[in-house]
């Protein structure tokens, strides 16, 4: 597998604080990576380490094969696009002329602003002053700023912050479409679980500068614990049922929880109850969500 970003040991200490703790990242080509983790947590020091933004107190980073450093920074920039924070524009000058300027910057021809503006749906606002833009159209004209390059790799830090709902699915929508379209690898780090498991192909998650968990979201949702959610006409002698046959169960209103099974196990499992009067109504599958995966891993909730 290639990937887009290799870090061996990439690690940031401020006094003595250690942000960013020896991690290494594993970012395919062609992805999708969910950097996912709560606020503090460091997401947005490592991937100013990628940009050259931070120097590493240790470690390396490999960028699209080549590993920064002083000399060729500028050159794997050339290929990289990034919006970290907050987009950065001049308030009294349009859309496109905030472009303009940065197509100057990046030695890019203007003609790629129609490009970009069209990827974003900014055609119509392009020539509206920029401080005049909703946070949802500051965020947009942020990112069509960094894939005015055409970039292999776009770097995303926290992109639907502050957004609506609308904007929310919006820029969702336009981050899935990047890789099969563009041929881009995308970073995006977030602490809104939900966004990841919606958006990303694989994950990263750090915690207080740790990085605790990586490979593809199949992955770690296949990692998380399933349960059987049952309900029945009868649950006291359901519940009596499941017990006697040694089955770690508990009452969750008017359903009965229990760890998933092989499904031989719950078929002759769901026979007996059935041959036992209680009525079964229904049987569901629960499979955790991401929050409940990450409070596994972490032993504790990541602050929203």
């Amino acid at each position: 597998m290639k990937y887009a970003v290799q870090t061996q040991n990439l690690t940031k200490e401020y006094t003595k604080t250690l942000c960013v703790d020896h991690i290494d990242l594993r970012i395919p080509e062609g992805s999708i990576y969910g950097f996912l983790g709560p606020n503090g947590a460091g997401k947005s020091t490592t991937m100013k380490m990628l940009l050259g933004l931070v120097k590493p107190t240790e470690g390396k980073a490999q960028i699209l094969g080549q590993t920064l450093n002083d000399r060729n920074r500028l050159e794997i920039l050339k290929e990289t696009g990034s919006l970290i924070e907050s987009p950065s524009y001049y308030a009294h000058l349009t859309g496109r002329e905030n472009l303009q300027i940065v197509c100057l910057l990046k030695q890019v021809p203007e003609k790629r602003i129609d490009e970009v503006l069209h990827i974003v749906r900014m055609e119509k606002q392009q020539n509206k002053k920029a401080g005049h833009y909703s946070l949802g159209m500051k965020q947009r004209l942020g990112l069509a700023a960094a894939l005015l390059g055409n970039p292999k790799l776009l770097l995303l830090d926290e992109p639907t912050n502050g957004l609506d709902p609308a904007g929310i699915q919006e820029m969702r929508e336009l981050i899935c479409s990047l890789p099969k379209q563009y041929g881009m690898t995308v970073m995006v780090s977030s602490h809104l679980l939900g966004e990841i498991d919606q958006m990303a192909t694989h994950t990263g998650i750090i915690d207080r500068g740790c990085l605790i968990w990586q490979d593809t979201l199949a992955h770690l949702h296949e990692h998380s614990r399933k349960q059987i959610r049952l309900r029945v006409m009868n649950s006291r002698a359901a519940f009596g049922y499941l017990t006697s046959r040694k089955v770690a169960c508990k009452m969750d209103g008017d359903s009965i929880l229990f760890r998933d099974m092989p499904d031989e196990d719950l078929a002759a499992l769901m026979n007996g109850l059935a041959e036992n009067g209680v009525g079964l109504l229904r049987i569901e599958e629960l499979q955790q969500n991401l929050e409940d995966i990450f409070l596994d891993l972490t032993g504790r909730k990541v602050s929203l």
